[in-house]
C-alpha cells in the first residue's frame, strides 16, 4: 500500500476541534500552546469553546486547522512513534492545507505556519470590501463546461467584474469565485447548462480568483522573510497538481495559490498515477474524504482526527 497524507482547508472548523487531543495526548497539548504563543492570543480557547462566528473567520479559521492537523501528526509521530516519511509517499492540502502539509512534512516550522496563515487569513479578508465579492458551489458540472460557464458569464456581466473557477474539488464539484455580481450571472448560466445545483457559498470573501492579489502580494512579502527547507517528502501543490519540493518554488506557489485554482480533483488523480493506494487526511473533519471517494474510486481513502482514529491508523500501519 502506498499512501499519501492530506489536510484539509477551510469548512471543516467546528467549535471543540482538538479538544479530545488534547484531554489524551501531552502532544497536542504542546502543539496548541506552541500556536497560541505564535499568535500572541488564545486561540486554543476559541477552537474548544467558540463562539463559531469568530472561529469561523477566515485569521483564527486557518491557523486553526492547521493546529489540529499538526496535533495529530505530532501524536502519530511522538506517541506512535511513526516515521513520517517512510509512512507517506506525498503531502497535500486543500488551500490553507498546504501549509499544514509543508509544516508536517517539515518544511515550515508550526510556529511560522500559524503566523503566515493568521497573514493569510486577515490579508484574504481585507482583499475585497465585505458584499463585492461572492463564492458559489456548482454541482453537477465537471470543469470543462464550468470553463464554458465563466467564459460566457465574464461577457455578460458588468465590465472589468472577474469570476473565475477557484475550486475543481471532483467530479460535479466545482467552486466559483469573482464579483458577486459576475458570480450570480455565472450560476443562472450553469443552471441552464445542466448544473443539478448552483448557489451561493457563505462565506466572506472570493478566495482563489484574481480579486485576491492584494492577499497574494502580501504573501509575497511575508514569505520572503520565512525559511522553507526542502520537505521529507514531496508536495503535491494545489496551483500545479504536481509534486514540488524545491524551496524557492514552493514560496513562489504559495503566492500563485492565493489568486489561483485549486486543482484538487487534479492532484488526486496525480497521486493515483503515481501509484498512491491511500489517501489519509489529518486534522479536522472528513471532507477531503469525502472528494477522494468521488475523484477515484480505486483509492481508499480516511480520516485520522480523534484519539480513536489515531489508535486504528497506528494499528493498521
Amino acid at each position: 500500500m502506498t499512501r499519501a497524507f492530506i489536510f484539509p482547508g477551510q469548512g471543516s472548523q467546528a467549535v471543540g476541534m482538538g479538544q479530545e487531543l488534547a484531554q489524551s495526548h501531552a502532544a497536542a497539548r504542546e502543539v496548541f500552546e506552541e500556536v497560541d504563543e505564535a499568535l500572541s492570543q488564545n486561540l486554543t480557547k476559541l477552537m474548544f469553546e467558540g463562539p463559531i462566528e469568530e472561529l469561523t473567520l477566515t485569521e483564527n479559521a486557518q491557523p486553526a486547522l492547521m493546529a489540529v492537523s499538526m496535533a495529530v501528526v505530532r501524536i502519530l509521530e511522538k506517541d506512535g512513534n511513526m516515521d513520517f516519511a517512510k509512512t507517506a509517499k506525498y503531502v497535500a492540502g486543500h488551500s490553507l492545507g498546504e501549509y499544514s502539509a509543508l509544516t508536517a512534512a517539515g518544511a515550515l516550522t508550526l510556529s511560522d505556519a500559524a503566523r503566515l496563515l493568521k497573514a493569510r487569513g486577515l490579508a484574504m479578508q481585507q482583499a475585497v470590501p465585505v458584499g463585492v465579492g461572492a463564492m458559489a458551489a456548482l454541482l453537477g458540472l465537471n470543469i470543462e463546461p464550468v470553463e464554458e460557464v465563466v467564459a460566457e458569464a465574464r461577457e455578460k456581466a458588468a465590465a472589468g467584474e472577474v469570476v473565475a473557477a477557484a475550486n475543481d474539488n471532483a467530479d460535479g464539484q466545482v467552486v466559483l469565485s469573482g464579483h458577486k455580481g459576475a458570480v450570480e450571472v455565472a450560476i443562472e448560466i450553469a443552471k441552464e447548462k445542466g448544473a443539478k445545483k448552483a448557489m451561493l457559498l457563505p462565506v466572506s470573501a472570493p478566495f482563489h480568483c484574481p480579486l485576491m492579489q492584494p492577499a497574494a502580494d502580501e504573501m509575497a512579502a511575508r514569505l520572503q522573510d520565512v525559511v522553507i527547507v526542502p520537505p521529507r517528502v514531496p508536495l503535491v501543490a494545489n496551483v500545479t497538481a504536481s509534486e514540488v519540493s524545491d524551496p524557492d518554488k514552493i514560496r513562489q506557489l504559495l503566492v500563485e495559490q492565493v489568486t489561483g485554482r485549486v486543482r484538487w480533483r487534479e492532484s488526486v488523480l496525480y497521486m493515483g498515477e503515481q501509484g498512491v493506494t491511500d489517501l489519509v487526511e489529518l486534522g479536522a473533519g472528513k471532507i477531503l474524504t469525502g472528494m477522494v471517494r468521488r475523484i477515484n474510486r480505486e483509492m481508499t481513502g480516511s480520516a485520522v482526527g480523534t484519539p480513536a482514529d489515531i489508535d486504528a491508523f497506528l494499528a493498521k500501519i
